[in-house]
């Protein structure tokens, strides 16, 4: 099994977004994937031009000439995609031109399913989960309500089923509170390995992963 995880975090391997994704690969891996990373800052993706070429005069190419066109091909192979993003207002720009330039992958043909208009991949791309790795400073889970959903609908309206989000809040405490720490980090590495094995996420993994770490209140005043 191939799982390609994209770190869409600005600050690379030394920001929260790593932090998390992290031990969840080192799970994927010890459940035998091959697992591999690729960062949004690092690969300058223009953004998408809306020509829809890639649907209606070569299906499945992108004319966009960047550092895109390798990532296509890494994309096809994959069985998992895992999408490692931190949360701003709502998302990275960086994150948000990958997302758009997906387009190619998808073959179009529309159906209407469930109350949705849908589509489906090509049939040479491989990728049949989406999983979210979130991250965000704030205390809340609410937080997390906007990315969640676009990854939710990007996996619904391509008909690739999403697996569950690793949600993280105020992840820059973990550091600090070391003995609850432990526990979430394991979590989330088992996280990882159950994906590989079991094709999803246990809500009992994600509901550890996501505890507060400290009362609403003690954050307010800690920050303030």
């Amino acid at each position: 099994m191939k799982a390609l995880v994209i770190n869409g975090s600005a600050r690379k391997e030394k920001g929260y977004t790593a932090m998390i994704l992290n031990p969840f690969m080192n799970g994927m891996k010890q459940a035998g994937a091959q697992v591999n990373l690729l960062y949004t800052k690092q690969l300058n993706v223009n953004p998408c031009t809306g020509e829809f070429d890639c649907w209606y005069k070569n299906p499945g190419k992108c004319y966009i000439n960047d550092s895109m066109q390798p990532v296509y091909s890494k994309l096809r192979e994959a069985d998992i995609l895992v999408l490692g993003i931190p949360v701003y207002l709502p998302l990275p720009g960086e994150m948000q031109n990958f997302l758009n330039r997906l387009m190619p992958l998808l073959n179009p043909i529309l159906r209407y399913r469930n109350g949705h208009t849908q589509i489906q991949l090509h049939d040479y791309v491989k990728i049949r989960k989406i999983a979210l790795v979130s991250v965000c400073g704030w205390w809340e889970k609410g937080n997390f309500d906007t990315v969640t959903r676009i990854v939710k609908e990007i996996s619904q309206k391509s008909s690739i089923e999403f697996v569950g989000s690793v949600l993280r809040p105020h992840a820059y405490l973990l550091s600090k509170k070391k003995d609850k720490a432990d526990k979430i980090f394991k979590a989330i590495k088992e996280g990882g390995i159950r994906l590989v094995k079991e094709g999803s996420i246990p809500k009992d993994l994600l509901k550890i992963i996501a505890q507060p770490l400290i009362s609403e209140r003690e954050f307010r005043e800690m920050e303030n």
